[in-house]
């Protein structure tokens, strides 16, 4: 059976449609079961995941957790090791042909954000990490347009960067053009004004006034000498 993005109407359990709905986590994507049933595709991911086998019945929807027999403890670490493993998978899967398309679904909705570039008009941006590597830095939003990155809203900057990885934004555009950003924007540039300049500008205009009233003072004192000549 195949899990897609509007599959929402199962009778039992399933844990990743409950993750990939919860607040917060509308930047991942649903894994399909045939991707998540391979064990070719998670080679290397058992070494890194304390409760691999449990969180992968969890994410494979083959075992639900009795919760009365375990701890809160227990209960807590296995689920925060099942999403860990499940964004380890997702970091992969989403560059696959499958997993992009149904990114890319996400990217023309605008669900990662827009660009906050004035110039980018609301240009919809992608999620990327800064690093392959886990627990080395949070998730980033990237813009197609001014090829910048920035902080996405706040309830998502807690996400691993690595659950995105470094690759998945330029391949998911490099092998769907269209979806580029036609031009690019308009540059801001900065102008500084010299307040030199306009101090010069000033003086030169009160030097002008003050001329011009001598000149003129000069003119009625001629004038009133002419009139006493005359009488």
């Amino acid at each position: 059976m195949s899990r897609t993005d509007s599959d929402s109407d199962q009778d039992e359990y399933d844990w990743v449609e409950t993750f990939c709905d919860k607040r917060g986590n509308e930047f991942f994507c649903l894994i399909d079961e045939e991707y998540v049933n391979s064990n070719f595709n998670l080679t290397g991911l058992r070494q890194q995941v304390r409760y691999y086998k449990t969180a992968l019945k969890l994410i494979r929807n083959t075992n639900k957790l009795d919760l009365e027999k375990l701890s809160e403890e227990k209960v807590l670490e296995i689920e925060q090791d099942t999403e860990y493993l499940y964004g380890l998978i997702h970091s992969r899967y989403i560059v696959t042909d499958e997993g992009m398309r149904r990114m890319a679904k996400k990217y023309r909705a605008g669900i990662f954000g827009k660009c906050p570039n004035v110039f980018c008009k609301r240009q919809p941006c992608l999620p990327v990490g800064l690093y392959d590597e886990p627990k080395r830095d949070t998730l980033k939003i990237y813009c197609p347009k001014c090829r910048d990155l920035y902080l996405p809203k706040l309830r998502y900057r807690k996400i691993d960067g690595a659950y995105f990885g470094t690759t998945f934004p330029h391949l998911l555009l490099n092998t769907r053009k269209k979806m580029r950003p036609m031009k690019p924007p308009q540059e801001y540039k900065p102008e500084i004004i010299d307040p030199k300049i306009n101090k010069t500008e000033l003086e030169n205009e009160i030097n002008k006034e003050e001329e011009e009233e001598i000149n003129n003072q000069k003119k009625e004192e001629n004038e009133e000498e002419l009139n006493k000549e005359e009488k």
